[in-house]
């Protein structure tokens, strides 16, 4: 695939029947002097419009006529692979369509607007110009080349572990963004029923999270559930933050548990890592391990590196199997990070570190 070149402004193409959601994605997004926009009503006029210009991103409706969205993103990773964002509805058969849409290559997903360019929130308004961006540097890879085998490492690279019967009291946390539902696929089917608790922050919309949980729970041996409000953490629990709740760890009467709540964003982003990690810092220290995978943007640097101050094992995504690299870059420039780690070789490495007792954690990029 050919990337863009620094400075050029970025192509996006959004495909909707929907004159309307037309409508609000050109004017939110022709606000930015670095974007440029186009439209079609159907995957029909998209292909004749791509055939003139590539764009860098799609954002793509999956409810069409002539040509379903699905069938489109599906010819489209096979022949020529492109960022496509899913402009999807909350409904329970939209949520299930975009997940699948997910499956296909698409790398992330935006709700549609309720209402005209007037009644789009700023909030929704940030969160899609930041996942346009994010999309455009994204590499996406032919559907018709499989992917290496998310075979774990059993070891950490150049050291020897000590296994135990159980984990000691560790606490996973994740961060990730675009690129991250695959990442996390393969991280946590790879997880085995005694694995240490396990809280996710995945950039995702309110509804979507429910349903890409309940997706993993079908597919993983632990059990995967959106994040409530006073969850008590357990082995063999995986917790996803809910779409636009902010979810932290807190000690309430002797144990860890989870809380949900509204407020402004963080670092742009409502869940946002950064508020996951330093509740990590501040309620689970050096018992902590804390992991921050494939997306663009700053969010978790921050707050990997409080982990980090406060005795936690940390570790970020390789470039290579990386979506985007942004997260993952900013983390290890901000000195945040013990351990750089392809994608692969993460979940074997989490398993390691949750059986060694403290005082035998290593570290491969020196602390500041």
């Amino acid at each position: 695939m050919q990337h863009r070149k620094k400075g050029d402004r970025i192509q996006v193409l959004v495909v909707d029947d929907s004159a309307v959601v037309r409508q609000v994605m050109h004017a939110v997004l022709t606000q930015e002097d670095d974007i440029e926009v186009s439209v079609a009503a159907d995957p029909l006029i998209a292909l004749n419009k791509m055939k003139q210009v590539r764009p860098d991103v799609l954002l793509l409706d999956l409810e069409m006529p002539r040509m379903d969205g699905l069938t489109f993103l599906r010819n489209i990773m096979a022949e020529d692979p492109v960022p496509t964002l899913i402009c999807s509805s909350v409904a329970a058969h939209g949520t299930d369509a975009a997940l699948r849409a997910l499956d296909l290559g698409a790398v992330g997903i935006v709700t549609k607007p309720k209402l005209g360019v007037d009644g789009f929130l700023h909030e929704s308004a940030v969160t899609l110009i930041d996942m346009v961006r994010s999309a455009s540097q994204a590499r996406v890879r032919a559907r018709g080349l499989l992917p290496p085998p998310a075979t774990p490492a059993i070891t950490p690279p150049g050291k020897a572990l000590r296994h135990f019967a159980r984990p000691i009291n560790r606490i996973i946390a994740i961060g990730a963004s675009t690129g991250g539902t695959e990442a996390l696929s393969d991280i946590l089917t790879a997880m085995p029923p005694d694995s240490p608790p396990i809280v996710i922050v995945q950039h995702m919309p309110e509804v979507f999270t429910a349903a890409f949980a309940d997706r993993l729970n079908t597919i993983c041996r632990i059990s995967v559930k959106e994040a409530a409000d006073g969850d008590r953490l357990t082995p063999g629990c995986a917790f996803i933050a809910p779409g636009n709740r902010h979810t932290s760890v807190h000690w309430v009467g002797g144990h860890r548990v989870l809380q949900v709540n509204n407020g402004p964003l963080v670092c742009r982003h409502r869940p946002s890592v950064d508020v996951l990690f330093r509740s990590m810092a501040q309620s689970v220290g050096s018992n902590a391990i804390g992991v921050i995978l494939t997306g663009m943007g700053s969010d978790g640097a921050l707050g990997l590196l409080e982990m980090r101050r406060a005795g936690a094992c940390t570790i970020a995504q390789d470039e290579s199997t990386s979506v985007v690299f942004g997260m993952p870059k900013q983390a290890i420039t901000a000195g945040a990070v013990d351990h750089v780690l392809s994608l692969h070789e993460i979940p074997g490495f989490l398993l390691g570190s949750s059986r060694l007792p403290q005082a035998q954690k290593s570290s491969l990029i020196p602390h500041p």
